[in-house]
């Protein structure tokens, strides 16, 4: 039989708190910080002068015995998966969030049945829909990396995007790989040869549960104004004047969709775009090779606009090719602008706004 006394059933006062708060202030003066942290760290912030913030001590030490068990991990906060509450701004579906640049080499194919590995930049991202609050960002990486020691084809990437889109419980996404290609391309005249860089970009995009294959090319040449060179002749032959037509480097972005069928190599895509334009710039030069350069350009004078058409031609005639973009810049000589122009067939790139940086991000370094 349990007997209360009324004094234990009643509720403490704010003065038997204060009471308690003194008698446990008077225990702690004396009382090892061991002996604290073991009844309560939290104890540290009633006692007057003790920061609580470096209660208990913390070590500065790297722990590099610690090992993370799978308890442990599970009790890790991750904000990113966190509730649809700590949403900040409009609750409002992203197209595409994720990470782009990251870099490692990776083993492509070639037509003539090699390999190479080049370093190359991916881009991964998904949707997220208006009430989640985030992704887990690594997690794009980890998928892409389960693939990454293949040599890659858009097959590899496929399972790569299906990858992450499973991880991420995501209905959109996208890959892209950019890298630089080497191709060994011969002089005009010297018999020489030398390494021509093609920066490339595949792309895999899955939208709406269609999936497209893109590839993208810069490739560089030179364009000669064909008004600048009816000029220069004039004052030739009306007097005697030796002129010298304008001429200037310049790039056309490709971009093409692949159709079903066989595989477009990026040898065959360059081989196109060299068909449509052959003025592309040199590796090794010597005296013959830049003389037969001259007649070269003189021989294929081309507008920007012509530049768009000609490209478009060869890229009509490859059953391999499906929609498609042309993006030319010629980096005008004689003006202090650029000359432009933007082509495109199907539905896959007709856009109604441009990139602002578009034509900037055409500008070729050698």
């Amino acid at each position: 039989m349990n007997i209360h006394t009324p004094d234990i059933d009643r509720m403490p006062d704010r003065e038997d708190a204060r009471e308690a708060l003194a008698r446990l202030r008077q225990w702690a003066e004396s009382a090892q910080p061991e002996e604290i942290a073991d009844l309560d760290p939290a104890i540290a912030r009633l006692i007057p002068g003790m920061d609580s913030g470096d209660y208990p001590t913390l070590s500065r030490e790297y722990p590099q015995t610690f090992m993370a068990d799978t308890l442990y991990k599970e009790s890790l906060p991750d904000l990113q998966n966190g509730p649809s509450s700590l949403i900040r701004g409009s609750r409002q579906q992203i197209q595409h969030v994720g990470i782009s640049n990251f870099r490692l080499p990776i083993q492509y194919h070639t037509r003539d049945n090699g390999d190479l590995t080049l370093e190359t930049s991916v881009t991964g991202t998904v949707s997220l829909e208006a009430d989640k609050k985030g992704i887990n960002m690594s997690r794009i990486m980890r998928s892409f990396y389960k693939h990454a020691d293949k040599t890659f084809s858009f097959e590899v990437i496929e399972a790569a995007l299906d990858d992450y889109i499973a991880d991420l419980d995501s209905f959109d996404a996208r890959i892209q790989m950019r890298f630089s290609y080497p191709v060994r391309v011969p002089s005009l005249r010297s018999g020489l040869s030398g390494y021509q860089y093609y920066d490339i970009a595949l792309e895999l995009v899955e939208r709406g549960g269609v999936r497209k294959k893109l590839i993208h090319l810069d490739y560089v040449y030179s364009s000669t104004c064909p008004c600048s060179l009816e000029l220069s002749e004039h004052a030739r032959m009306a007097r005697g004047q030796l002129a010298t037509p304008h001429s200037q480097r310049s790039v056309a972005r490709i971009s093409v969709e692949l159709a079903q069928g066989d595989c477009l190599w990026f040898e065959d895509l360059i081989d196109m775009a060299r068909e449509a334009v052959p003025t592309e710039t040199q590796v090794m030069v010597k005296r013959e090779d830049e003389q037969a350069f001259a007649e070269l350009n003189a021989a294929n004078p081309i507008f920007v606009e012509d530049a768009a058409r000609l490209f478009c031609e060869q890229l009509k005639r490859d059953d391999r090719v499906g929609d498609f973009r042309v993006i030319a810049s010629h980096q005008e000589s004689l003006h202090s602008h650029d000359a432009v122009s933007v082509l495109t067939e199907g539905p896959t790139f007709a856009a109604e706004s441009l990139d602002p940086r578009l034509f900037a991000s055409l500008f070729h370094v050698g």
